[in-house]
């Protein structure tokens, strides 16, 4: 059994999906694994969220511990012994920590990017207001307002499609990919109303996505999040 390496919480996650062809992402597919998709559309999803709490082997690391993260994203699966397990690649993963950058993509292949970041979470009684935002040259935005009531993702639909993914795939060479487990509880999404995006995809993930600024998503959903854990990874 692989042994924890990381334990946070995932909080107040934004995921915006949109629809692409398939051959934008065939170049990217890890070895060993497929693309996958759901009622045959492959997704992207630009992803927001908190990470609060963490800790790398059980131990908080100063000024480490809260930060926001923005991801791109893609779907795939891998077959083990039989069964397929469901995983998430990452395009590119913006932080605002240049410690965590350097880690992530000298010792594990990653793709991070160090940028400035910041985000605000307002309250009422029947409303969530939730935005995060990355400096690339201008300021970048992703903004909700989402009914301020948690409902369950239905089993068979677009979020657990989306959501439900609890491994990680990063390709290290032509012949060989690391993969590692992700942990939590079955989530709940709040209600969006109203989102606002202003997103700089051609300077913040390059030519081949730029047409993504003129494009809708397909769905935007907020998940609560919750606490989770990062299994140490293995090669395949």
């Amino acid at each position: 059994m692989a042994s924890t390496f990381l334990k946070a919480e995932w909080r107040k996650l934004i995921l915006a999906n949109y629809s692409v062809d398939k051959s934008l992402l065939l170049p990217h597919v890890p070895y060993k694994t497929e693309l996958d998709s759901f009622n045959e559309i492959c997704y992207v999803s630009l992803v927001g969220f908190m990470f609060l709490n963490t800790c790398v082997k059980g131990i908080k690391i100063p000024f480490h511990s809260n930060f926001e993260e923005v991801n791109l994203r893609f779907y795939v699966r891998y077959k083990d012994n039989g069964e397929w397990k469901r995983g998430a690649v990452f395009i590119k993963e913006i932080v605002p920590k240049a410690a965590i950058t350097f880690v992530a993509n000298t010792i594990y292949g990653e793709h991070y990017q160090t940028l400035a970041m910041k985000h605000t979470w307002e309250q009422t009684k029947d409303n969530l207001t939730i935005e995060y935002n990355w400096k690339n040259k201008n300021w970048n935005s992703i903004k909700v307002i989402a009914t301020n009531k948690l409902v369950p993702i239905e089993i068979g639909s677009e979020a657990e499609f989306i959501t439900e993914h609890y491994w990680g795939y990063t390709q290290l060479k032509n012949n060989k990919t690391s993969e590692y487990g992700v942990e939590h509880p079955r989530w709940k999404i709040y209600p969006i109303e109203k989102y606002f995006f202003d997103v700089d995809f051609k300077t913040n993930y390059g030519s081949e996505y730029n047409f993504l600024k003129n494009e809708t998503p397909k769905s935007v959903f907020l998940a609560e999040g919750s606490e989770i854990q990062v299994k140490s990874g293995r090669i395949i």
